[in-house]
């Protein structure tokens, strides 16, 4: 039968799945008896909090897992979908939320990996459709480009050409603005309008409020594994929706205790870096952090808040300047020892990295093996002590709310904000006095984040230097005690957000000519 034109089918339903259960043992049910509707020409929001099942709902669709129950239906016929082949036939492409891409190949090997066809690759007929691609939908993406060269962006890029490739018409996005920047948002959120206007269905999972009432038409609401509502976007308000993912209603206020400020724990004297290219990426930077204060971090990506954490952790090479921890009567000069070795000087430093699965935590590994990475080494004899490990995991759990099916459980089977969870309670478990957070809410829902908001502030009211490097400016500005902006690798002011503006702090991150900005 021929399939018709996106504007013929523009309105109807393209997805219906009705009742859809899934369980995994006997303990953890992921969904129970949830809905889901998208039609052609819509963007559709999948909203819910950490673990209500959105992610998992969507792995049923794109043949990852089978349901224990319920219908699915693609064009208005029930199918099966029992494989990632099944769904690539039914023309429904997945983009995850942890990019499944080869480094060492080129974009455009990984665009047509696994596809049928000889031995050999027409590369020129291959760049020519993906250019193609790239024109109708307004990105540009460079074919012969190796993966390990890319950006985040350039590399979701390239998952998404690589579902368009493969003649994706349903698409669905697990949290794609959870690692871009604001810009990179704004292009992304103009390629997905575009498709939307070629007749794609389009399902995004996020948390971010603001991007689904900017972006969809529709939102459905998951709570707990179960369908809540769904909502047209331009009836729906960010307390309304945040209302339906919890169940109550939330306070939308972030907590800034006014403490003395404490004794100087770290003092960062003219420190300079330069990346693997040999490109100078942090400059001539200098600040101290107090005990009992959030420093907040802003900037535009890529303004050096990486790399500086990183020399700061011991695991960045500083090309000149200082870094001083206080310990006992003195400073201790970190710069050029490695982790182990500032942990064996008595620094106590915590660091919980943007990248949390890659640097942070090790995916195939449990609970139990992620948290003695920070500690086997302090063991006695040749066995480690695995008992202690897991009463420190049973208290993160219920102290954090984590939830996960066990401390046995590997932690890439937990939903982004529980591995959060799992990251930042094992380092706040060995008391730092100084404590660094890069992007510690990025792709967690509210009450995830508000959770993650209250333990800096703990920490905070505990003494601890908490050092916070965030994109949400709002968030920076309400939680913090003081805030350094980086712009182009240097500090371009320290400020306190109670006594400037927004636009103030804006124009910092760029640059401009603007509200003087003395340390404060």
């Amino acid at each position: 039968m021929e399939q018709k034109g996106a504007t013929e089918r523009r309105g109807e339903v393209a997805v219906r799945m009705r009742g859809i259960t899934k369980t995994f043992g006997s303990r953890v049910v992921a969904n129970h008896n949830a809905h889901l509707e998208v039609r052609w020409g819509e963007i559709l929001a999948l909203l819910g909090e950490n673990g209500s099942g959105k992610t998992t709902l969507m792995n049923m669709l794109a043949g990852i897992y089978y349901p224990d129950s319920g219908e699915i239906e693609v064009n208005g016929r029930e199918v099966s979908i029992r494989s990632p082949r099944d769904a690539f036939e039914l023309r429904i492409g997945m983009i995850h939320q942890h990019f499944k891409l080869v480094d060492v190949l080129t974009a455009s090997e990984n665009i047509v990996l696994g596809l049928p066809g000889g031995v050999t690759l027409n590369r020129r007929a291959v760049a020519a459709r993906i250019r193609a691609i790239g024109e109708k939908y307004g990105f540009a993406l460079d074919p012969e480009k190796k993966i390990y060269n890319m950006s985040v962006s350039e590399k979701q890029t390239v998952e998404i050409v690589k579902a368009l490739y493969r003649g994706a018409d349903i698409l669905v996005l697990d949290e794609p603005t959870a690692v871009l920047t604001p810009q990179e948002i704004e292009k992304l959120f103009a390629v997905l309008r575009a498709m939307r206007e070629d007749g794609k269905a389009i399902i995004i999972i996020t948390h971010k409020l603001g991007e689904v009432l900017a972006i969809s038409d529709r939102v459905t609401i998951l709570r707990k594994g179960e369908y809540v509502d769904t909502v047209p976007t331009a009836t729906a308000s960010v307390q309304s929706l945040t209302e339906g993912m919890v169940g109550h209603a939330v306070r939308l206020e972030i907590e800034r205790p006014q403490l003395p400020r404490g004794e100087e724990l770290l003092r960062v004297q003219n420190v300079t870096c330069l990346n693997a290219d040999h490109v100078c990426k942090v400059k001539n930077v200098s600040f101290s952090a107090y005990g009992g204060e959030i420093l907040g971090v802003a900037g535009v990506a890529g303004s050096g808040q990486k790399e500086l954490c990183e020399a700061v952790a011991g695991i960045q090479n500083v090309r000149g300047g200082s870094i001083l921890f206080r310990t006992g009567d003195g400073y201790e000069n970190i710069v050029g020892m490695k982790p182990d070795v500032i942990f064996e000087k008595g620094v106590s430093l915590a660091f919980v990295p943007e990248d949390r699965l890659g640097m942070g935590l090790v995916a195939s590994m449990d609970m139990v093996d992620n948290v003695m990475l920070r500690s086997y080494k302090a063991g006695k004899g040749p066995f480690v002590d695995r008992r202690s490990a897991r009463r420190v995991c049973q208290t993160l759990i219920d102290q954090l709310e984590i939830v996960t099916p066990g401390v046995f459980t590997p932690v890439r089977r937990l939903s982004g904000g529980n591995v959060q969870k799992v990251l930042l309670g094992r380092e706040i478990y060995h008391h730092p006095r100084v404590l660094m957070v890069s992007y510690p809410v990025r792709g967690l829902d509210i009450n995830s984040s508000y959770k993650i908001y209250d333990l800096l502030n703990e920490q905070k009211r505990r003494g601890v230097a908490v050092i916070f490097v965030g994109e949400d400016l709002d968030v920076l500005m309400e939680i913090s005690d003081r805030l350094m902006v980086l712009c182009g690798g240097e500090v371009s002011g320290i400020v306190d957000p109670r006594e400037v503006s927004k636009d103030d702090v804006g124009l910092l991150m760029m640059q401009a000519p603007g509200k003087e900005a003395a340390d404060a």
